[in-house]
């Protein structure tokens, strides 16, 4: 089969009989594609749950992803209510519609299209995200990423990244890219993140472009597709689909596309260390869950936040 093949000096994609660049990077290929499962959350917002719990050791250190895109009003106005957190950090990015934070620790942000938040929960927090909107479209995303065993007692944080804070640049094949965290051909992202080195862009394709992201070949990694379709490696990636990159020693993704798409691109390094799960609470054991049970149950998380704020 043709692969595309990067040109750096001319900023140009050719085809040629092989897996690997005229730079030397590999491109990964598709290991397999997931649809994911239609389901709702908080207060009744109807999302899809991309990354469920059942991938979490495939794609370590990511430990889930919520996609939302809802016109009807009453598929999101519920929104979430108070509800805690602990052991891993969330990170929410809309495309459309305004959503309201508040966290026991007194913080409280205004998500707009285009901006991101990052929540460190640690240690554990009480928060809420609620809609400030009656009508339109809402839509964005969540993402879960773990937190090392030693850092998931931190003291929880909570950081608003307005649209204008987020880099992007736009290559010779007009496609835009939106560096949230990490970085991409030089433009360092939004957020840099210890341990888990976690990249996180959102890509615009135009119609017959081709990008090619560097990734390291030890990260686990993914895209997902949130308008139209792509092409990686061979494999037609459809509309609201993640496609698993295989750990097959490459060193690089490309991505074309036919007509005008739009995608995320997420990669991290592993952790690879146990991963206990009970609803909102990731920890490493299940002592840890059974304590942090307690916690929650006695009022430490509030008790915590009130200590801080003093």
């Amino acid at each position: 089969m043709r692969r595309p093949v990067f040109n750096p000096l001319a900023e140009r994609y050719t085809l040629m009989s092989t897996h690997s660049s005229q730079s030397g990077q590999q491109f990964r290929n598709v290991e397999r594609l997931v649809k994911g499962v239609p389901t709702s959350d908080g207060a009744g917002v109807r999302l899809t749950r991309v990354l469920t719990q059942n991938l979490q050791r495939r794609l370590d250190p990511f430990l889930m992803l919520d996609a939302f895109r809802n016109e009807n009003p009453e598929d999101y106005m519920g929104g979430f209510p108070d509800h805690p957190h602990r052991g891993f950090e969330t990170v929410t990015y809309m495309i459309a519609g305004r959503m309201r934070h508040h966290d026991s620790f007194g913080n409280s942000g205004l998500l707009g299209p285009g901006g991101a938040q990052w929540m460190t929960t640690g240690s554990g927090l009480i928060h809420s995200e609620l809609p400030e909107q009656e009508q339109g479209l809402m839509e964005g995303f969540q993402l879960w990423l773990n937190l090392p065993a030693k850092n998931k007692m931190v003291a929880p944080s909570y950081r608003d990244i307005p649209p204008q804070a987020i880099p992007e640049f736009t290559t010779g094949d007009g496609v835009r890219v939106r560096v949230i965290a990490g970085s991409s051909h030089g433009l360092a992202g939004a957020v840099q993140r210890p341990d888990t080195d976690p990249l996180y862009l959102d890509v615009h394709l135009p119609a017959g472009s081709r990008f090619v992201q560097p990734i390291p070949s030890g990260h686990n990694a993914f895209i997902y597709t949130y308008r139209g379709s792509v092409e990686v490696a061979g494999t037609a990636v459809p509309d609201r689909h993640m496609a698993i990159l295989a750990n097959d020693g490459a060193d690089a993704v490309s991505i074309g596309a036919h007509k005008e798409a739009r995608l995320l691109v997420i990669a991290g390094r592993p952790l690879n260390e146990p991963i206990v799960q009970h609803g909102p609470f990731v920890m490493n054991t299940t002592e840890q869950i059974r304590q942090t049970l307690r916690d929650y149950q006695s009022g430490k998380f509030e008790a915590a936040a009130v200590q801080a704020l003093v």
